[in-house]
């Protein structure tokens, strides 16, 4: 887990099929991704987001990912 990420825990992942997941943003507090979470809701309404708290570091990589 690189240190941007262990100082910004909070994040924003869309769901994806097949219980596969996409973190969009990292924030350092709840509220904040709770408000941008408002913003994606509105501007993209059919897409299924949701809020963690992410302590461990990301691993595995999503086919088409660099």
């Amino acid at each position: 887990m690189t240190y941007h990420q262990q100082l910004h825990p909070w994040c924003i992942v869309r769901l994806l099929s097949r219980m596969q997941q996409r973190v969009v943003a990292r924030f350092r507090r709840r509220n904040d991704a709770e408000a941008h979470l408002r913003i994606l809701r509105q501007q993209a309404p059919s897409l299924h987001y949701d809020i963690m708290f992410d302590t461990a570091p990301h691993q595995a990589k999503l086919p088409g990912e660099g």
